[in-house]
């Protein structure tokens, strides 16, 4: 696994996550290896993706758990239409939270993560409680991540030769939303897999069909 740039194993601050593809590529050759399946959560479906463009051949296939998807084709989330029938009142309040990027301190930023964590899941018992208490966050660190991004990063990754791809995503996922994966999908020519009554957290939420899609995809490749 390799823990990129700015995350508590690997220490440092990330380049961005354009740059930090130079990072996955270094651990191919440490460990003699052409080519890798390369799976990615998140925030991390960027590098995967910054990856396989910038470096043709040397990412066999993709898995992207749970992308974020907006900024890839310009879809506008559909969260609060697919977030319509929840009443938690956790959730509602998450609900209004999402969007808000006006933390300029770790405390704040870290208030504003947690305010926003029940809208990550399709409930939000004391399983997903429980998730939603583990790790750090950090200001400095999510920031560095979007440094120095190319103006048409987006534009590049969709016009470039990708491996074969697997979108895997949660149909209750408020932070992605629903459609705009699917048109993220769609422009990068990818299968995609939708996992019922999930969230942004599939391994926790839906973890036997999570299993068997991440299965699916590995042995395809």
């Amino acid at each position: 696994m390799l823990h990129p740039r700015g995350t508590t194993r690997s220490g440092g601050r990330s380049r961005g996550w354009w740059t930090d593809a130079d990072d996955v590529v270094a651990l191919l050759d440490a460990l003699h290896v052409p080519s890798a399946s390369v799976l990615a959560h998140s925030a991390g479906t960027r590098l995967a993706l910054s990856t396989a463009t910038r470096y043709p051949g040397r990412i066999a296939s993709l898995a992207l758990i749970t992308p974020p998807a907006t900024w890839l084709t310009g879809s506008p989330s559909d969260a609060a239409t697919i977030g319509a029938a929840r009443t938690e009142p956790e959730v509602v309040s998450a609900l209004a939270a999402l969007g808000e990027d006006t933390a300029t301190t770790d405390a704040g930023f870290v208030e504003q993560f947690q305010r926003q964590a029940p809208a990550s899941y399709a409930k939000w018992t004391e399983r997903e409680r429980d998730h939603a208490r583990i790790g750090r966050v950090s200001l400095a660190a999510a920031s560095a991540w979007f440094d120095d991004i190319p103006g048409d990063a987006a534009e590049r990754i969709r016009s470039a030769s990708l491996p074969p791809t697997t979108v895997i995503a949660g149909d209750a996922d408020l932070l992605t939303g629903v459609q705009p994966v699917a048109d993220y999908a769609a422009a990068i020519g990818a299968e995609l897999v939708w996992l019922a009554a999930c969230g942004h957290y599939p391994w926790v939420e839906q973890p036997a069909a999570f299993r068997d899609a991440v299965t699916t995809w590995l042995r395809r490749d």
